[in-house]
């Protein structure tokens, strides 16, 4: 749980600047880390995320990486959310976070992307990690489109960084470089966040280097 409240921290540091920066950077930050997405969520449930891995440069880690998220909310004064990931009979705990501040998958997907591309490609993981919190504030692509839950049509908003794009340390990224992460939200999902992927397509076109995708699959009561 340190881990996550020192990217919490570094980035909440880096959003100040954010401020004085483009129009476009500030609604990049908004809509990735927007407030109160879990306020109306009942307590007596949880939300079920589904995440599939695939990793050409390390092959073993899709095997333990893909399974489920699952978020709940844990007893105490202050209302938090907890995170677990689970996988067949095995769980482990991700952490508590505040409830009131919004949804952490956002936060796990982002050191989850750290994580992979550092261990799978090398290099620093705190020059990783800069790179992904500086593209977070940064102008991104932002598009709107539609998308069915439970049948139903959905307005949808996708935000897309590319962290490395340009980067002078590209030739020793085994790829990375092209990494593409994808945020696509809407009000319509509970805990507001849809998909969350990130993607590092092959440089002749075939199978992708890396691909992790966190999918909101339903809610259910808390057991």
């Amino acid at each position: 749980m340190r881990k996550f409240i020192i990217v919490v921290s570094a980035i909440a540091m880096i959003a100040g600047a954010a401020s004085a920066a483009e129009t476009s950077a500030t609604e990049t930050y908004d809509l990735l880390f927007k407030t109160g997405t879990l306020d109306d969520f009942a307590r007596d449930r949880q939300l079920v995320y589904d995440r599939k891995v695939k990793n050409s440069l390390k092959p073993e880690t899709a095997d333990r990486d893909t399974g489920k998220l699952i978020l709940s909310f844990a007893d105490s004064q202050e209302p938090e959310a907890h995170l677990k990931f689970t996988q067949d009979d095995k769980y482990r705990n991700l952490g508590t976070f505040p409830a009131s501040v919004g949804n952490p998958i956002i936060m796990y997907f982002v050191e989850t992307v750290v994580r992979d591309m550092a261990e799978s490609a090398g290099g620093s993981p705190f020059y990783i990690r800069n790179r992904v919190k500086e593209a977070l504030v940064q102008p991104a692509d932002i598009s709107t489109g539609q998308a069915l839950i439970a049948g139903e049509t959905v307005e949808t908003v996708d935000v897309t960084m590319h962290p490395f794009k340009g980067d002078p340390n590209a030739g020793r990224m085994q790829g990375f470089d092209r990494l593409a992460m994808t945020v696509r939200m809407t009000n319509d999902a509970p805990g507001w966040y849809l998909v969350l992927s990130a993607y590092v397509p092959a440089a002749d076109g075939g199978e992708p280097v890396y691909s992790s995708v966190m999918t909101f699959d339903h809610t259910e009561a808390t057991e």
